[in-house]
């Protein structure tokens, strides 16, 4: 099987389950200061979301279970919030449905084309770790497609101090399942090299969190 199959599959099965790794319960348990570290970390880069303020027409890439499509509810008029699965949607859709700011798509983010001009601000957590580098040209040219003149991109992924330099990763469901799935660390300064955009890229306290905002060249 394709490995972008395979991620996609292990983030349909991972569906009921994503949430145990957010909040670090079951087999995600931290012990209490790591614990408190990561919250932290998260407190810290929802601060920095909401210092970036991502107001008028959002589109959420990767949008999973929705936590950080609730967050963005705060700011935005309205958000598209697009994933693979239809199973993380669900649980996005029961988390965020009520406000009436969401509209949910399922579609392979890799082969769906969003409208042209149509945003304010593109978002995606946990995602840029996932695209291939042969798809990267390709997703960055997507998103500065769907954004507006004045637009902007905030993004939020993991951190690992070390460039590691194998791409794709081995990850095992509760059940005992394997997939081979992407992931790469960004560091900053690569995300602040990336081609035809001027981004701010910076790093969680606790050195957890990744994040960087900023705008295409026009």
């Amino acid at each position: 099987m394709d490995i972008l199959d395979q991620q996609r599959d292990y983030y349909r099965h991972r569906a009921p389950e994503y949430d145990q790794w957010w909040r670090r319960e079951g087999r995600y348990t931290l012990d209490e200061q790591a614990r408190q570290d990561w919250e932290q970390d998260i407190a810290e880069v929802a601060r920095a979301l909401d210092t970036f303020a991502p107001t008028g027409d959002v589109l959420e890439l990767a949008a999973g279970t929705g936590w950080w499509t609730e967050r963005l509810t705060r700011h935005a008029t309205h958000i598209t919030a697009v994933d693979a699965n239809t199973e993380t949607l669900d649980l996005n859709r029961a988390r965020t449905g009520a406000t009436g700011k969401v509209t949910y798509r399922q579609a392979d983010i890799f082969a769906w084309n969003p409208p042209e001009s149509a945003f304010d601000t593109v978002f995606f957590a946990y995602w840029l770790s996932h695209v291939p580098a042969e798809r990267l040209a390709a997703f960055w040219a997507k998103v500065t497609h769907a954004l507006r003149p004045a637009g902007r991109v905030f993004l939020i992924d993991s951190y690992h101090p070390d460039r590691v330099p194998d791409d794709r990763q081995l990850r095992r469901l509760s059940d005992g399942r394997e997939f081979q799935i992407v992931k790469r660390y960004w560091q900053p300064t690569e995300l602040e090299a990336t081609p035809g955009w001027h981004l701010t890229a910076g790093v969680s306290t606790h050195r957890q969190i990744i994040h960087a905002a900023g705008a295409p060249e026009r």
